[in-house]
């Protein structure tokens, strides 16, 4: 009686926690400098830019224009590649690697120099071209999320760049 109890109790437990959508935040380490930022870029509504800022918000980061004594965040180059992993019968290309990366610059307040944040996401992607159609919108989803990824990346290697320079 006392194992399908706890088992029910667990299970409970579970589904309460992944049906309220609750997950660990980094705002318990984000340090107050980086907590008020400017966010800079050369190209304000790329996919990368606006998924980066919008990971910066949901971070409970707060995003100002120009003003002095704030960290600076500026997302620098973002680029695309694949590679094929390995080839059909026929020598086309079956599997690819993809590749995003990301280069941006922290420059701290009361700091001489901006640090560089340099940040690398590979997936595999199965390309077949029978279904060329579900595999592009397959393909931009995946590309959605390694932006995704390559933010939250970002985020923390400025917490432990911030970390490691006090």
């Amino acid at each position: 009686m006392y194992k399908k109890l706890s088992l029910i109790v667990v299970l409970f437990m579970t589904t309460m926690l992944t049906a309220c959508g609750w997950h660990f935040k980094n705002a318990e380490i984000l340090p107050k400098t980086l907590q008020t930022l400017t966010f800079e870029t050369s190209e304000p509504y790329s996919d990368m830019s606006r998924t980066l800022r919008n990971e910066l918000l949901l971070n409970n980061i707060t995003l100002v224009q120009d003003k002095k004594d704030i960290a600076v965040l500026r997302l620098n180059n973002t680029s695309n590649s694949s590679q094929v992993a390995s080839v059909f019968k026929n020598a086309r290309g079956a599997e690819k690697i993809l590749s995003v990366k990301v280069t941006a610059s922290l420059t701290l307040p009361n700091k001489s120099g901006s640090y560089p944040i340099e940040v690398v996401v590979h997936r595999t992607f199965f390309d077949d071209s029978r279904a060329a159609l579900a595999k592009s919108s397959e393909k931009e989803m995946m590309v959605a999320d390694m932006y995704r990824q390559a933010s939250r990346r970002i985020i923390i290697k400025m917490i432990a760049l911030h970390k490691s320079i006090k």
